[in-house]
């Protein structure tokens, strides 16, 4: 059964996923309404939403997702039929030095979201479609080792961190009101996303940071975990297969079969910011020791949702151009936007992974196999 959305709340909507998410939203479907709750903690910037300040279909709203009154006026108001839930805390190294915000922002916010969602849509609601979507994360299937198969959707839950162990508890959550209550409800469960507004203490917006301020680059151990890497506008463009044809209780997997060691990163951006720097030699990567790894060397990979032959995920790592496609005009010099630009050292603001679209031949616009998502776009199955 098909859903079709004309007016969204977007929970944590100035966030790095969410922002994203808002503005792949509002320019493919620019006649829906748009309602964005952020409780604009460390995390959520409204300057990522600036330029849909003046949008006629825009609203934002300051709150947070444990206020049922706020969250249900929010969906009263705009007539919401889609909720799309990115707010949460999110840093596993957060999770263990304070794992209370995470319990309370991840458990008792959902929670609270499905609450009002419930109140609004089914006790007292007027019998319209609706969808809850939940963003989740590939944490709470645990880790691999070097020889296990990848992560699939009937993958058992394995969370090794008291932020995995979170997510984990509110994606139960999410199913359990689609059972009991019968709430439409649909969750996705991601790889690590990068891209445009992402925040610097994750991996790599801290090594671009860090190396545009001529900082060490951290490194946990050896840098040998091994991580599937999703450009954040693929992780968009799979959200929005599902909100629209995904299945009621369903749970997707959207990962990009883009897996690579950390430090296969770390030198994949040296290599782009120093073919950016070549007149800069001092510029070249220095690596701060990190402490010792524990354990084997373990993999977060999933299932890229049944990618057959031919498909790909649109936007990938490699990248010969990658300042022109970071925002810099052809022939200009990173160099030359840090001086006119100092925000980009300071953390309000970060360039990013360089991206490009790599054609790849075989391409057609057939349906995926054992899916109802089609046109080769992004690459899921249930």
């Amino acid at each position: 059964m098909t859903h079709q959305p004309q007016s969204l709340l977007v929970t944590g909507g100035a966030g790095f996923i969410g922002a994203n998410f808002v503005h792949y939203w509002m320019q493919r479907y620019p006649d829906h309404r748009m309602t964005v709750l952020d409780a604009l903690t460390y995390a959520g910037n409204i300057e990522n939403l600036a330029s849909l300040r003046e949008h006629p279909h825009f609203h934002f709203v300051q709150g947070d997702i444990r206020d049922f009154d706020t969250i249900e006026r929010a969906l009263r108001d705009a007539a919401v039929d889609t909720i799309v839930h990115f707010a949460a805390e999110s840093h596993v190294d957060r999770s263990i030095h304070g794992p209370d915000a995470f319990i309370d922002a991840n458990v008792l916010g959902t929670h609270t979201l499905l609450k009002a969602a419930k109140a609004v849509w089914l006790d007292r609601g007027t019998g319209r479609g609706h969808r809850f979507h939940h963003v989740s994360t590939d944490e709470v299937f645990g880790s691999l080792g070097p020889d296990d198969p990848p992560f699939e959707e009937t993958t058992p839950y394995a969370p090794n961190s008291p932020y995995a162990a979170s997510k984990a508890a509110s994606d139960h959550l999410v199913r359990a009101y689609h059972h009991t209550y019968g709430l439409n409800t649909t969750t996705s469960n991601c790889s690590n996303n990068y891209g445009p507004y992402h925040f610097p203490e994750k991996l790599i917006p801290l090594l671009v940071v860090n190396m545009l301020a001529g900082k060490p680059l951290p490194v946990y151990g050896d840098g040998l975990q091994v991580r599937d890497w999703l450009h954040v506008e693929d992780h968009c463009r799979g959200i929005d297969r599902v909100i629209h044809k995904g299945t009621a209780g369903e749970t997707y997997n959207i990962g990009g079969n883009n897996e690579r060691p950390n430090m296969e990163i770390v030198t994949l951006l040296c290599g782009l910011m120093d073919a950016a720097f070549q007149d800069h030699a001092d510029l070249k990567r220095t690596l701060s020791p990190g402490p010792a790894g524990r354990g084997p060397h373990l993999r977060y990979p999933h299932h890229p949702c049944h990618r057959p032959a031919g498909a790909r995920p649109a936007l990938c790592h490699q990248c010969a151009k990658g300042h022109a496609s970071a925002g810099l005009p052809a022939g200009n010099h990173l160099r030359g936007r840090v001086a006119a630009d100092p925000q980009l050292v300071s953390g309000k603001r970060n360039l990013v992974a360089a991206r490009h679209r790599r054609q790849l031949p075989g391409l057609g616009g057939s349906a995926l196999p054992g899916s109802n998502f089609g046109e080769g776009d992004p690459l899921m199955r249930h």
